[in-house]
């Protein structure tokens, strides 16, 4: 059985009490004792304040040093964090909320003030933000008290000051310690819920597939990446967010590497970064050892330019998904020498087999308990068609049309009838544009009712109030007709696909 993540944490803290652990780019690190130190004392102070094993926690706060050993804090105190995005609109957000029914939040106080008293500067800027403050939960503010802090919110350095007492919640292998939603509409919301289990299961596997070790220094914002750099042993450095900002440039980034030797990218991000080492922008980091890649598929053609720019640096293509991370992994030679889409041989514990149908469906201690009020999976689909090559896995295709924009799975029979519901829509269909590194542009093809007014904008304003923002599309077609094949006369996506490409140019 895998050891809990947070005791294995302890373990390096007397293995290795001066090391330094996780910190900020460019300023000093916890050390692995110091790291622990401050967990325990923010469970503690958690347990001070009335937080209670099974209570849930909204996260909405970008990662930093004091986020994530509030995210420890919870987990070890018996709570659990459910992390929700700020963007996805008011009403997508109220239905989370009322799934999940949390007893507590922790915001960005930035949040609050733009939700709230400056809601106007928010909408000025794009954004249709939730009432923070208006949750009847118990609050935790990070950042300095801002007009629209609820009256009563506590601090979040209070949290990680002196200890107002011992935490003394045993760990349970089976409890929640992670909630996060997949893609939905406001009709169907979907939480993963992961136990400190499946949890720890995942980080021991990503740690087996990449050379962190003791001396090596990870620079990510991602927490799937940096707990796997502190299980090892390394140190973890995040980059700082711009202040407004919620997405980390990835050429500001590549710059500030400097002495890392391991980093994360998506595969868009590193695009970006590659696109400004070869117009000569930015120099080549000088002791990167090795790139992780995930969050969307790697292609052939990404890998080769990376390998021009970086020659010295190995890159590792991690396939997963949100419900079981990671599935397999392989790096950029044995991908580039396949002829297939390789995926890798699954890491040691997940079982793969490929369906009647080619449909790839896992198992295995990192699987998620299942979707919250739903029954426990034991397997679960991954909507990915593959298949075996002696050990390894080679994806051969999508199901059900999937597509990939970013980090998220798009499946537009989520979305397509919520569209079509609307008032002045006969038909909609949704596709994706994809282009040299996998990333796909979302367009949606719409077929309006006779006399209907404007559908496309009627659609851009309606749709971030009824589907996941990170669903909304990037272009809207509006088209005499949806071509169709076979006798059933289903949409032929493939053909509109390649009309839409026209179309847009």
């Amino acid at each position: 059985m895998t050891a809990d993540f947070l005791a294995h944490l302890a373990m390096q803290a007397d293995r290795i009490p001066d090391a330094s652990a996780l910190g900020t780019v460019g300023q000093r690190a916890l050390t692995y004792r110091e790291l622990v130190d401050t967990i325990d004392r923010v469970a503690a102070n958690l347990g001070a304040a009335g937080f209670a094993p099974g209570d849930r926690m909204l996260f909405s706060i970008r990662p930093s040093v004091a986020s994530v050993t509030l995210i420890f804090g919870v987990i070890a105190a018996g709570g659990t964090i459910v992390f929700v995005d700020p963007g996805i609109g008011p009403d997508l957000f109220a239905q989370r909320v009322a799934l999940v029914e949390p007893t507590w939040a922790a915001t960005e106080s930035l949040l609050y003030a733009v939700s709230g008293p400056l809601a106007g500067f928010g909408r000025k800027r794009g954004l249709s933000l939730p009432r923070f403050g208006a949750l009847e939960v118990r609050h935790i503010h990070s950042g300095a008290w801002l007009p629209g802090v609820p009256a009563g919110s506590i601090p979040l350095r209070r949290f990680t000051g002196k200890a107002a007492g011992s935490s003394t919640v045993p760990a349970d292998p089976d409890a929640a310690a992670l909630i996060v939603f997949t893609s939905g509409t406001t009709d169907d919301p979907k939480a993963v819920v992961h136990t400190r289990a499946s949890l720890g299961a995942g980080l021991a596997a990503m740690g087996g597939r990449t050379s962190l070790a003791p001396g090596a220094f990870l620079h990510t914002e991602q927490l799937m990446m940096g707990l796997p750099a502190l299980m090892a042993g390394a140190r973890w450095a995040m980059p700082p967010y711009p202040r407004f900002g919620t997405h980390i440039d990835p050429v500001r980034f590549t710059h500030g590497l400097r002495s890392a030797t391991h980093a994360f990218y998506t595969p868009a991000d590193l695009a970006a970064a590659l696109d400004a080492l070869e117009a000569g922008a930015i120099t080549a980091p000088t002791y990167l050892r090795q790139v992780a890649l995930g969050g969307a598929p790697v292609t052939s053609a990404l890998l080769r330019r990376a390998r021009k720019s970086l020659p010295s640096t190995e890159f590792l293509a991690i396939y997963g998904m949100t419900e079981i991370l990671p599935v397999a992994v392989t790096n950029d030679v044995a991908k580039l020498a396949h002829e297939g889409d390789l995926l890798g041989a699954p890491v040691p514990g997940v079982r793969a087999r490929i369906a009647a149908d080619g449909e790839l469906v896992l198992a295995g201690p990192n699987l998620c308990r299942g979707y919250l009020g739903a029954e426990p999976l034991t397997e679960v689909p991954t909507g990915d068609l593959a298949r075996w090559d002696g050990e390894q896995l080679v994806l051969t295709g999508r199901k059900k049309d999937m597509m990939i924009r970013g980090k998220t799975n798009i499946y537009p029979g989520l979305y397509e009838p919520v569209i079509t519901a609307i008032a002045g829509v006969r038909e909609a269909i949704m596709v994706g544009l994809p282009d040299e590194i996998g990333d796909e542009r979302i367009v949606l093809a719409v077929v309006p009712d006779p006399g209907a007014d404007d559908i496309a904008t009627l659609l851009r304003t309606r749709l971030p109030h009824l589907i996941d923002t990170t669903a909304v599309p990037d272009d809207i077609v509006i088209v005499d007709k949806i071509p169709v094949s076979g006798r059933t006369n289903k949409p032929d996506r493939a053909t509109l696909r390649d009309q839409l490409r026209a179309h847009l140019g």
